[in-house]
C-alpha cells in the first residue's frame, strides 16, 4: 500500500493500563515519523521499566510504502505483537508506534488470555488519543543557478510548496516539499529554461 492517500495518525503520546490476575500491562501509543525514531523510544522505554518481564510493541509506518510490524518480545508467538498490531488497524491509524509494557502478576493467562490483555491495553492508550489527518507530501530537489532564484521562488509559491533545506554552493539547490502531484507542473517551467534549471523527485 503506497502513501498516496490521506491518513491518519495521534497528535499526542497517550498512555494506558489493564490489570489482569496480578499483572500490569502497561501502555503507550506515539505519533512517530521514522524506524529509527521507533528505536529511540524502545531503546528509552527498556531503560526505564528494567524490571518489566516484556515490552512489547507495534507500529504502523507510512513511507514510499506501508510498513506494519509486531514484536512479541518472549511473549507465545502472535500473542503480543499482533493484538496490538490490530489495535492500531482498528483504530484507522498510521504512524503510530503502541508499545505495552508488562509486570507478571505470578498467574499465567494462557494464549486467549494474553491475547485479550494485550488487545485490551493498546485500546485503553489508543482511545484516548486525538487524532489529525496528514496529507501525504512529495520532495523534490531543484538545483540551478543563483541567477534564476526569482523565478524558481515564484514556482515555489504557485504551487503551494515549503523549503525544507537550502545548500548555496556552486549551483542553488532546493530541497522542497509540496503537495502530491507537482512534478509535472515544475517541470513544465523548467521547459524555457533548456535543462538550466533541474527537478528531481525524491522517493
Amino acid at each position: 500500500m503506497s502513501n498516496r492517500t490521506p491518513f491518519q495518525t495521534l497528535v499526542h503520546a497517550t498512555e494506558g493500563l489493564y490489570k489482569e490476575k496480578g499483572s500490569k500491562f502497561l501502555s503507550k501509543a506515539y505519533p512517530i515519523q521514522s524506524e529509527e525514531e521507533i528505536k529511540s523510544i524502545l531503546q528509552n522505554l527498556r531503560k526505564e521499566y528494567y524490571d518489566a518481564r516484556h515490552v512489547c510493541y507495534a507500529f504502523s509506518l507510512q513511507g514510499h510504502l506501508l510498513t506494519e510490524r509486531g514484536n512479541d518480545d518472549g511473549e507465545p508467538a502472535h500473542t503480543a505483537g499482533t493484538p496490538i498490531l490490530h489495535q492500531i488497524r482498528s483504530f484507522g491509524l498510521s504512524n503510530v508506534l503502541v508499545v505495552v509494557i508488562r509486570y507478571f502478576g505470578g498467574t499465567k493467562l494462557g494464549v486467549s488470555g494474553l491475547i485479550q490483555a494485550y488487545k485490551t491495553a493498546a485500546e485503553e492508550a489508543l482511545k484516548l488519543g486525538q487524532v489529525k489527518t496528514v496529507e501525504p507530501k512529495e520532495h523534490y530537489k531543484i538545483i540551478l543557478p543563483y541567477s534564476h532564484t526569482g523565478h524558481v521562488m515564484r514556482w515555489i509559491r504557485e504551487v503551494n510548496g515549503i523549503i525544507l533545506s537550502e545548500n548555496k554552493q556552486e549551483d542553488y539547490e532546493i530541497l522542497l516539499e509540496t503537495p502530491l502531484e507537482r512534478e509535472m507542473l515544475l517541470k513544465e517551467k523548467c521547459e524555457p529554461f533548456g535543462g538550466v534549471i533541474v527537478v528531481i523527485r525524491l522517493l
